[in-house]
């Protein structure tokens, strides 16, 4: 069994085990091979790596993770699936099924207990993720998997956008430079809302995430977040008016403490990069 990836198939199996998608969960089953294919291509697990699957659904991705890789784990919070995916796992003996929300476990731990394994192992992450809670999922992946070395992830079209834009366009914001802060993200390609069954109202996304191996370097990081959000939450605001509002200091001060470190004081909080966030948060930290 290969999974269920046709449309055919999908409404067979929802009429064979009477279920149906739930919106609750953002569940829209993936009914194109081609774009499952590229998926896989983008995903790349080596033989050696373990991967962790995150809403396998009626498992279109799951078998051929378990082919090509050490072993995966896939994590479903909807036990309707259960006859399906069960069947599937069956099939494949490195394959493991967890019935949870992946928002609620620690996910290292649960790999490494899935497999016997002594250790946390490196590991890779597919995923189609709910539009509803992927931000959540995607900082809970990079704050809290030191282990993980690679995510592909489908998301919400205007999400990916968002998480993949440069300074100065209308989509960069908190979201972009705050995952830029953690890992290198690559846009794979489009994925149109008529490769999914239900049909969603918008088109998703696939990116590819890779850990920093080295985040840049910040003398406070909550300071250093906590000043994204508020430039961010008033993103008309110029740097300096931004600033003025978040730290104890005069306008002049901080005019003067932005122009010694390069950052134009009448630049918006879009037009400044992450490089330029990390310079800005740091002088302020040293300088008191």
């Amino acid at each position: 069994m290969a999974g269920l990836q046709s449309l055919s198939q999908v409404k067979q199996a929802m009429q064979e085990y009477q279920f149906h998608p739930r919106k609750k969960w953002g569940q829209n089953f993936l009914v194109d091979r081609n774009i499952t294919n590229k998926i896989l291509e983008a995903c790349t697990p080596a033989a050696w790596q373990y991967v962790l699957e995150i809403g396998p659904g009626l498992g279109a991705l799951t078998g051929s993770l378990a082919e090509r890789s050490q072993g995966v784990l896939a994590v479903e919070i909807d036990q309707g699936f259960e006859p399906v995916l069960s069947e599937l796992i069956r099939e494949h003996q490195n394959a493991r099924l967890l019935f949870a929300d992946v928002l609620a476990i620690d996910i290292e731990e649960e790999l490494t207990r899935a497999f016997a394994l002594t250790e946390i192992p490196p590991f890779m992450v597919c995923a189609n993720i709910p539009y509803n809670i992927t931000s959540p999922i995607l900082f809970k992946l990079l704050e809290q998997c030191s282990r993980m070395t690679a995510a592909t992830l489908m998301i919400q079209k205007e999400v990916a956008q968002r998480i993949t834009a440069g300074p100065g366009s209308k989509t960069y914001g908190l979201l972009s430079i705050t995952a830029g802060y953690y890992a290198r993200v690559e846009y794979v390609m489009t994925v149109s809302r008529h490769c999914f069954y239900p049909e969603p109202e918008v088109d998703s996304s696939v990116i590819r995430i890779i850990p920093r191996e080295v985040k840049p370097q910040v003398h406070d990081e909550k300071m250093f977040k906590d000043l994204l959000k508020a430039a961010f939450q008033k993103r008309r605001k110029t740097i300096l008016n931004s600033c003025t509002s978040f730290f104890p200091l005069e306008k002049a001060e901080v005019e003067k403490r932005l122009k010694a470190i390069g950052i134009d004081p009448g630049a918006r909080p879009e037009n400044l990069s992450l490089e330029d966030f990390v310079a800005l948060a740091n002088h302020f930290t040293e300088e008191g």
